[in-house]
C-alpha cells in the first residue's frame, strides 16, 4: 500500500496544482527537497509537522515550535508515526536535514 503524503491525507488541496492554492497559498511541506523520501515521502509531506506554515485544523500553522503541540495529536502524525515504527525519524534530525547540517 503506497503510503501517503500529508496532502493526499488530509486533502488540504495546498499541494501543487491544487484547488486552493489560489486562496491559501502552495503549502512549503510540498516544496521543501531536504526532506524527500523522509519516511518514503515526497518533499515534506510525511513530515510537515516541521514545516512552518502548514495547515492544521484547516488554519495555516506557525514555526515548528509554536505548532508542535498540536502536531502531535493529529490523525496524520499518528498514522506516520505506526507506519513508520522504529523507522520514524525523530524532529531534530530532520530540522538538521532542513538547516543543512
Amino acid at each position: 500500500m503506497k503510503k501517503l503524503n500529508c496532502w493526499e491525507y488530509k486533502k488540504c488541496g495546498r499541494e501543487p496544482g491544487g484547488i486552493k492554492v489560489h486562496e491559501l497559498g502552495e503549502c512549503p511541506a510540498s516544496k521543501e527537497e531536504s526532506l524527500t523520501g523522509t519516511h518514503d515521502g515526497e518533499k515534506a509531506g510525511r513530515a510537515c509537522w516541521i514545516i512552518a506554515g502548514s495547515m492544521c485544523g484547516g488554519t495555516v500553522q506557525g514555526s515548528f515550535a509554536q505548532k508542535y503541540g498540536n502536531c502531535v495529536l493529529c490523525d496524520f502524525f499518528k498514522k506516520v508515526k505506526e507506519e513508520e515504527g522504529p523507522d520514524f525519524q525523530l524532529s531534530s534530525e530532520m530540522l538538521e536535514k532542513i538547516r543543512g547540517k
